[in-house]
C-alpha cells in the first residue's frame, strides 16, 4: 500500500505534537521515550507486539548521534508490563535527504542490511505476519557521503540511493548491522556493489537474473558456494556460463559473503578452474555472514548456546522474549494465525495470493508454535511438526531471518546480526 499524502501529514502531525521539533542542524541526541508520543504512534503504526523486537536485539549505538531527523523509542504498548522490552527504534525524517543524513549520522553504514518493512501486513494472516511483515532486502554502502542500496534485482527500480521506485514507495525500514566488519571489509564492499552497479545494464538480465522461487536456494550445507565465486566473477567481468539468478535475501548473503575478498587483489583466486576431487575451488577469502536456517529448530525449547532458531519462528521468538503467563502466552501465539475482518485487502495483489495459498500450509505451524513450551506430549508433537516442516523446506536465507537472528541473545554463538533501528519515511 503506497503512503498518502494525507498519511504522511498525518505522521507529521503525530510527531510533532508529541517531540520537540529538530533544530535545522544536526544535534547530539539518543532514541528517547515520551508517553504521549508512544500511545499516538502506537495507533498509527498499528502493528502486532511480535513486529516489533526485544531489547537485546538492539545494536550498541553512540549515545550522542548527529542528526537533524527525531530520534524515538517506541515501546509497543501490547507488551506493557511484560518482559523484553519489546519495541522498535523510529528514526523520523523527511524522505528527501535521508540518504545523506542516514550515512552522516552512522545510523547507515557499509554492509548493512535493509529490510522494507510493511505495518499494513499485520492482521493480514499467519503468512504476512510469519515473515514480521518484512517483504524485501537489500545492502547498504557509503559512497560520497551518500548510502546507497544494490538489491536484487539489479534494475533501476530498486538499486539507487534510496530514491527509486521502491523506496520512494516504502513508508517504513529497517537497518540491520552484521557483526565485526572490518573498516577492510566494508571498503571490499564498496568495491564490489560498484562494480555491480557500474555494469548493471549489461549483467542484468543477461549474466545475473532474479528468482523469484524464494524456497529454491542455491545454499547447500557442508557444501561450498559456487554460487557466490559466480557473483564475484560477473562483478570483474570474467567468463561465466549460464545465468546466475538469485531472489534478494540470496543476494545480500551471496554480497556479504565476499566481504573478505579485495576484487583488486583476488582476481586470479576467482579464475581458477576446478581442481581435483571438488567442483568448485571457491576462494578462502568468502565467508558466509550468517548460518542460514531451517525452517524451525530448537532454541525455544531449550534456549542453549548451540541451539538455532528457524526461518518460522520470528513471531514465536518474540513472544517467548516477553515471558507471559501461560493463557496469555497462547492467546498471543494464536494471534498469530488469525486473519482481521478486512487484513488481506491491504496486501498487494501479489502478496495477497500467496498469503492465501500458504495459510493452509502453515495452519500446523499453530499446533507447533503452542507446543514448543508446552507439556511433554505437546513437544512431541511440536518437534514433530518442525521436523515435517524442515524436510519441505531447505536452509535457507528469508528477507526476515536477518531480523530473526537478532532476536538471539546477544552472547549466543550464532547471533550475527544486530538490529540498529527503523526508518519511518515522511
Amino acid at each position: 500500500m503506497h503512503p498518502s499524502i494525507k498519511s504522511l501529514h498525518k505522521w507529521a502531525i503525530l510527531l510533532a505534537a508529541g517531540c520537540v521539533l529538530s533544530s535545522p542542524h544536526a544535534q547530539a541526541k539518543d532514541f528517547t521515550y515520551n508517553e504521549n508520543t508512544n500511545a499516538r504512534i502506537a495507533k498509527k503504526l498499528n502493528i502486532p507486539v511480535f513486529f516489533a523486537v526485544p531489547a537485546r536485539a538492539r545494536a550498541e549505538l553512540s549515545s550522542d548521534i548527529k542528526t537533524t531527523d527525531q530520534l524515538i523509542d517506541f515501546k509497543h504498548p501490547a507488551a506493557k508490563g511484560a518482559d523484553g522490552d519489546i519495541g522498535l527504534r523510529l528514526i523520523y525524517g523527511s524522505r528527501r535527504g535521508m540518504a545523506k543524513r542516514l550515512a552522516q549520522s552512522g545510523l547507515v553504514k557499509t554492509g548493512d542490511i535493509l529490510l522494507s518493512f510493511r505495518n499494513e501486513w499485520g492482521g493480514a494472516g499467519s503468512y504476512p505476519h510469519v515473515q514480521m511483515g518484512i517483504s524485501h532486502s537489500a545492502v547498504a554502502y557509503i559512497k560520497d557521503g551518500v548510502v546507497h542500496n544494490i538489491d536484487s534485482p539489479l534494475s533501476r527500480t530498486y538499486i539507487g540511493k534510496l530514491d527509486s521506485k521502491h523506496y520512494r514507495e516504502l513508508k517504513f525500514m529497517h537497518i540491520i548491522r552484521p557483526r565485526n566488519l572490518t573498516e577492510t571489509d566494508r571498503e571490499n564492499l564498496v568495491k564490489w556493489s560498484t562494480l555491480l552497479v557500474k555494469d548493471s545494464k549489461s549483467i542484468y538480465p543477461n549474466k545475473f537474473s532474479f528468482n523469484s522461487d524464494y524456497n529454491d536456494p542455491k545454499y547447500r550445507r557442508h557444501k561450498r558456494p559456487g554460487f557466490v565465486k559466480k557473483l564475484g566473477k560477473i562483478a570483474l567481468g570474467q567468463k561465466t556460463t549460464g545465468n546466475l539468478s538469485m531472489y534478494c535475501s540470496e543476494f545480500v548473503w551471496s554480497l556479504l559473503s565476499l566481504r573478505g575478498c579485495d576484487p583488486d587483489t583476488t582476481q586470479q583466486a576467482f579464475q581458477r578452474k576446478r581442481i581435483f576431487l571438488r567442483r568448485w575451488n571457491v576462494p578462502s577469502c568468502v565467508k558466509q555472514p550468517m548460518q542460514p536456517m531451517h525452517a524451525t529448530d530448537t532454541f525455544v525449547a531449550r534456549k542453549g548456546r548451540g541451539n538455532y532458531i528457524g526461518l518460522a519462528e520470528g513471531p514465536l521468538m518474540v513472544i517467548d522474549a516477553m515471558n507471559l503467563p501461560e493463557a496469555e502466552r497462547e492467546k498471543t501465539l494464536h494471534s498469530v494465525f488469525v486473519t482481521k475482518p478486512g487484513g488481506l485487502k491491504k496486501l498487494s495483489t501479489g502478496h495477497r495470493k500467496v498469503a492465501k495459498q500458504m495459510a493452509p500450509k502453515f495452519a500446523p505451524l499453530e499446533t507447533y508454535y503452542l507446543g514448543t513450551s508446552s507439556s511433554f506430549g505437546k513437544r512431541i508433537k511440536a518437534r514433530t511438526i518442525g521436523i515435517m516442516f524442515n524436510i519441505q523446506v531447505p536452509d535457507n536465507y528469508s528477507p526476515t531471518s536477518y531480523l530473526i537472528n537478532t532476536l538471539l541473545p546477544k552472547n549466543h554463538k550464532w547471533r550475527t546480526m544486530d538490529y540498529v533501528a527503523t526508518v519511518v519515511f515522511r
